[in-house]
Parts: C-alpha cells; sequence; structure tokens
C-alpha cells in the first residue's frame, strides 16, 4: 500500500479535518491543530506530503521521526500540529486494513470505557448550562475561571468574582459532579497563587493553566502550595516539550493536546512519561471530533489516565458512527481504525474557511494586549 495524497478542510468550531488517500481506495482520517492559523496548516500539510506520496503508510514511526528530525527548529507549533494529524490518519489506515480499532493496535484497552467532560463556557448562564449539563449525563464539567482580563496583580473584587463563579455552579451541581477551572493562562504567578488558593473549600477536579505555561518554575511552586490539583500542557509540543514539568513534577495532571502534541504515538508516550512520576492524563480537546475519537483510542490503553476532554464532541451529523455517550463515559469504538469515517457530503456542509482570531483579541482597560 502507498501514499497516494492528502486533503485538509476547515470545518466549523475552529477544526480542520485531513484526508489521507492511498492506492488500494483507504481513507485515513485526522485532525490537525490549527485554530486561527488553518491555512498554514494546511500548507504544512502540502508540504510534508511531497515526502509520504509513495511511502508506506505503516511505516508511522519511521515517518514521523523523519518530518519532526528534518525541520530545522522542530518545536514549531503549525509543523507538529500538521504532522500530529498525518499521524492520526496513518493509523486510522493501518487499523482499517488489519480490520481492528486503533486501540488493540496499541496492546489492547486497559478500560471497557473512557470518562469525558464537556465544557460549560465562561459567560452569565454558567449555572444553567452546567445544569443542562448534568441532566444531559456529564460527570465532570469544565469551566472558565474568569470572562475578563486579569491584571499582573489585581483588585480584590476580581479574586471574589472569581470565587463566586464557582461557588454558583457547585452549589447548582452539587458534591458528586467533579468541576474543573480553566484559568487560560491569564494570572500571573502571584495572583494565580492567591486564586487558587481561594478555590480550595470547593474541591475541584483540577484548576487549568493557572499561569502562562512556559512558567514552569512558578507553576511547580503553585502546586506545592495549594490542595488544588494543578493541570497544565494543551500548549506544549512532544515528549521534549513535557519532559521538564514531569521530571520536577510541576503539576498533578497533563493535559497534551493530540492535535498537536505529536500524534496518538506520542501522546501515549507523553502518558507513559508521566506515569513514571504517578501524573494524571487528561487530554486537552477544545476544537473537532476527529481529535476526541483520536484520544479516545489512546486513552484506552494508558494506566493513568483521569479523564478525556471533548464529551460532546461525538461527530453527530459528521461520522457515520458518532461515538456512543453514555453515564459520563464515551464507549470504545468497535469500528475499525478510528471509526470515524464520514461522507464527503457530510464534511462539505461544515466546511468553513473564515479566518478564526477575530474573538480571540482582548484589552485592558488602559488600552495595553491581554492574553485572551
Amino acid at each position: 500500500m502507498k501514499i497516494t495524497g492528502f486533503e485538509t478542510v476547515p470545518i466549523e468550531g475552529r477544526a480542520m479535518i485531513l484526508k489521507m488517500h492511498t492506492d488500494e481506495g483507504l481513507t485515513g482520517f485526522g485532525e490537525p491543530m490549527n485554530y486561527e492559523h488553518w491555512r498554514v496548516v494546511a500548507q504544512a500539510v502540502e508540504d510534508m506530503a511531497e515526502y509520504l506520496v509513495g511511502r508506506d503508510p505503516f511505516q508511522i514511526e519511521d515517518h514521523w521521526q523523519a518530518m519532526y528530525r528534518s525541520s530545522y527548529t522542530r518545536s514549531m507549533p503549525i509543523l507538529v500540529g500538521a504532522l500530529s494529524g498525518i499521524e492520526m490518519a496513518m493509523w486510522d489506515v493501518m487499523g482499517k486494513a488489519l480490520g481492528v480499532p486503533c486501540w488493540k493496535l496499541f496492546g489492547g484497552s486497559v478500560r471497557r470505557r473512557v470518562r469525558v467532560y464537556t465544557g460549560i463556557g465562561g459567560g452569565e448562564s454558567l449555572v444553567d448550562v452546567a445544569q443542562q449539563r448534568v441532566e444531559e449525563g456529564f460527570t465532570a464539567l469544565k469551566m472558565g475561571g474568569s470572562p475578563k482580563p486579569v491584571r499582573y496583580v489585581d483588585n480584590a473584587k476580581t479574586v471574589k468574582d472569581v470565587v463566586a463563579r464557582v461557588a454558583a455552579v457547585r452549589e447548582a451541581v452539587g458534591d458528586e459532579i467533579d468541576i474543573a477551572v480553566d484559568l487560560h493562562r491569564r494570572f500571573s504567578p502571584a495572583m494565580a497563587t492567591i486564586v487558587v488558593k481561594e478555590l480550595e473549600p470547593f474541591h475541584l477536579l483540577f484548576a487549568e493553566e493557572p499561569c502562562h505555561p512556559e512558567n514552569d518554575k512558578p507553576l511547580r511552586d503553585l502546586a506545592r502550595s495549594t490542595t488544588v490539583p494543578i493541570a497544565t500542557g494543551e500548549r506544549h509540543l512532544t515528549r521534549w516539550g513535557f519532559r521538564e514539568i514531569v521530571e520536577t513534577e510541576a503539576c498533578a495532571v497533563l493535559q497534551p493536546d493530540i492535535r498537536h502534541c505529536g500524534g496518538m504515538s506520542e501522546l501515549r508516550k507523553i502518558a507513559n512519561l508521566a506515569e513514571t512520576h504517578y501524573i494524571a492524563i487528561a487530554p486537552h480537546n477544545a476544537a473537532g471530533p476527529v481529535g476526541v475519537a483520536a484520544s479516545i483510542h489512546v486513552m484506552a490503553t494508558v494506566p493513568n489516565f483521569l479523564i478525556c476532554e471533548g464529551g460532546h464532541k461525538l461527530g453527530q451529523d459528521l461520522f457515520n458512527t458518532p461515538l456512543t455517550f453514555k453515564d459520563g463515559f464515551i464507549e470504545l469504538p468497535e469500528g475499525p481504525g478510528l471509526g470515524v469515517d464520514m461522507e464527503d457530503a457530510a464534511l462539505e456542509a461544515v466546511r468553513d474557511e473564515t479566518y478564526r482570531s477575530r474573538g480571540m483579541f482582548w484589552h485592558e482597560d488602559d488600552g495595553s494586549f491581554a492574553d485572551y
């Protein structure tokens, strides 16, 4: 079998679907990371295709190493994002060719189903959305911590507002529902320490990205100063990008995103690295359903798995066989490969080629730029 070409289709929800074609008629699907730069990622896929077309799609590790190591600067998110989507598609083709789901290719599962959570946003309707998601069967939710920029050292009202939002959701859903709070790396180390300390009484599942992910030492210091489990990792690339965080035990929960951490094998290698330090894995998935499906396959095989994001992204109206959600879990897919085959008409119906970053520009009240 040989690879014959690639297609990329940007879709609604800041996601992009990749299709890899082969000379035996099998099509592999993947999801590269793109967010607001889908055109650049699509070009990176096209560039990598010059090397991959005509080659055996089963040589996944060899192709991954060639693509990754051939870059002058290896930790380039656009390139690793493109590579991640391509790698997923190769595993999908292998599973289809052998007639087995991808999780069996990784040695079989260690669980029957994969626990998932969904986001409830960060707006005024937090409580209503939280209650609705619980009624739908979710046992874990993630909410935004602050709906506005936070100064390096902010006032008491900002802190109290974050606490009040979490308190309202906790009161609405009760103690049996897990709540995670995403702080979106908006907080300085000083503000993160103050806010996370105030959130301890709510027994959070985790506090996500309380300070910028490049601040490894402050993140470690924060993790050791609080009883709230600290989570980070959605912006890190490959096992090398996670190495220092893991070795210094700077968090309790790692959140690699399969769409740009390097793909399925790399997600599993990151999880293996974290396992040796008793760090849990909770994959980040904030875009399309193919990334969720690929994460489900990998997490089925990972002993130190905690929970997976994206429980509401099941591929309805897109996948021929959507993922199955029940009682807070996604059932393991039984179809060959990723099990995410989709018709061209369904894919075209959600095509979205608009520029994505318009809503990601925030400014402080003095006019200076703020992290979104």
